[in-house]
């Protein structure tokens, strides 16, 4: 098997500019791509390891308005974005590998009334690693998370982010030893 043509090897990440770097990895995070760029500063970086950690620690030490506005730019699950088909291709295809795309009206209704109910409580979408889950999962994910505190849900969101950004980092940069 070949390599991957979309991927990148760390040693060219390493090798780009600051603007460069961060247009390569900017499907890491939702929204605008201010973790990434942050972290390009801490190149180069040993392994895909080194820079997930990277990244991580620019997210969790940012403020809180910045860590609600990540959230913020999340799109619902099985909201309009994904019903009229405009999420990302990375969201599309998460949210496909949980089943998403293929929901009864009745189920669609239940992550409608969720996601609202989510969302007037904690004031950002629901956010979970949907390559790590199914729709009964997730939808038991709601139950259950609409029970913590606000802090609580951010730090599990957040938590869930950082889940997310590893895996699209797997699908981005390509390396001979095991990646994360």
């Amino acid at each position: 098997m070949g390599i991957d043509t979309n991927k990148i090897t760390l040693q060219e990440l390493n090798s780009l500019d600051q603007q460069a770097f961060t247009e390569r990895l900017n499907t890491l995070f939702e929204g605008p791509p201010w973790i990434v760029s942050a972290s390009w500063q801490n190149r180069p970086f040993r392994d895909s390891t080194h820079l997930y950690n990277t990244l991580c620690h620019v997210m969790y030490n940012a403020p809180l308005d910045q860590q609600i506005a990540l959230l913020q730019a999340h799109p619902d699950l099985v909201g309009r974005a994904a019903l009229a088909g405009t999420l990302t291709p990375a969201s599309t295809a998460e949210q496909a590998s949980a089943g998403l795309d293929r929901l009864s009206p009745a189920e669609i209704a239940a992550f409608t009334d969720y996601n609202q109910a989510y969302r007037e409580r904690f004031g950002f979408p629901f956010v979970i690693c949907a390559r790590e889950n199914k729709k009964d999962q997730i939808l038991s994910g709601f139950q259950t998370r609409l029970h913590h505190t606000r802090e609580q849900e951010l730090a599990t969101a957040l938590a869930e982010v950082a889940k997310i950004c590893m895996f699209r980092l797997r699908d981005l940069v390509f390396q001979a030893e095991s990646i994360l």
